[in-house]
């Protein structure tokens, strides 16, 4: 099929054709875009959460089958996750806002008290 198709097919050139297009829009500058190192952390956050909810779900299912061993492998699983999350949380990584702007806000606290 693909053969027929180069056989086959039209020979047409020119610039229009040689551009690529996507949806109906013309594509204008570089493709190669700077992402945000915050995209990354959200993905990256997606991608564990998505997997704990998934050996959850299995756990869920096997519950009654898996007896109180499987409901404390649960808890100890868990137990991890959140460990992470709260180390995550104190060390700073999750903090979005620029320093400016908790600067800012800390005034704005200390002025109203």
């Amino acid at each position: 099929m693909i053969g027929m198709s180069w056989l086959l097919g039209g020979r047409a050139r020119g610039r229009a054709k040689e551009e690529p297009f996507e949806s109906g829009v013309v594509g204008v500058g570089s493709a190669r875009m700077r992402m945000s190192a915050k995209f990354y952390l959200v993905a990256m956050f997606f991608v564990i959460f998505d997997a704990e909810a998934l050996f959850l779900y299995a756990w869920a299912v096997s519950v009654k089958e898996a007896g109180w061993a499987g409901f404390a492998e649960a808890v100890i699983f868990i137990t991890i996750l959140l460990a992470g999350l709260v180390y995550l949380w104190r060390i700073g990584a999750l903090e979005w806002a620029p320093d400016s702007r908790k600067r800012l806000k800390q005034q704005q606290q200390s002025e109203t008290k």
